[in-house]
């Protein structure tokens, strides 16, 4: 689990081929604190297993699902990534909870300078925009960020702090460029049950229901 706020910038020292997936490895400092082999770390908000570890940066693998629902695939040697360790049991969740399963992949649609804040549009893939609402929580890049406005739909915006403009990638997105985008766990799990079947977990389904005002929906 992770909270969305990033720890710090990487950068990708190698990719190379590998089984039909991918070997990433990273040049970074801050994170390797207290790594372990094993640990799980966001890269761009993908949830990935560090395989090696050295005193200038980690490796991870992506497998060929990941790689292809992901932006993970088009990576190359010298990008800059968003990285973050996964939380600490007692730390504080400054973001929103984040599970680094990337639900779906948009597009970058126009970035805006307003004053000292950067308005950012981006699509939205079918399954992130139902369960995307005006100021709850999208996770880009792997980036808690709160949803400005949604201008349109399968349209998101998000605003974004100079804090957050200068301690993640976000510099580096131009308009057309992909993003790696997870909805909010909550509504995704809300959405669910909303759903669900009558019979077997129908009982918890129409509890949820009732309680959101959906009573005698099917």
């Amino acid at each position: 689990m992770f909270t969305g706020i990033i720890e710090e910038i990487g950068t990708l020292a190698e990719v190379r081929e590998d089984r039909g997936g991918r070997v990433f490895a990273l040049a970074c400092r801050g994170v390797l604190e207290g790594m372990k082999l094993g640990d799980s770390v966001a890269v761009d908000g993908v949830c990935l297993t560090a395989t090696d570890i050295r005193p200038d940066g980690f490796t991870v693998e992506a497998v060929a699902t990941t790689l292809g629902r992901t932006t993970l695939g088009s990576f190359a040697r010298g990008r800059r990534v968003n990285l973050e360790r996964a939380l600490a049991l007692g730390a504080r969740l400054g973001g929103h909870i984040v599970q680094g399963h990337v639900d779906g992949v948009g597009r970058v649609i126009a970035i805006q300078p307003r004053g000292e804040l950067t308005l950012i549009d981006f699509s939205l893939p079918d399954d992130v925009a139902a369960v995307t609402v005006l100021h709850g929580s999208i996770t880009l890049n792997g980036i808690s960020l709160t949803v400005n406005e949604i201008p349109a739909p399968g349209v998101c915006q998000v605003s974004i702090i100079p804090h957050t403009w200068q301690h993640t990638n976000l510099t580096d997105l131009r308009v057309g460029d992909p993003v790696n985008l997870e909805g909010d766990t909550i509504g995704k799990y809300v959405r669910h049950l909303l759903s669900a079947p009558a019979g077997g977990a129908g009982a918890d389904a129409a509890n949820v229901r009732r309680a959101w005002g959906y009573e005698g929906s099917a």
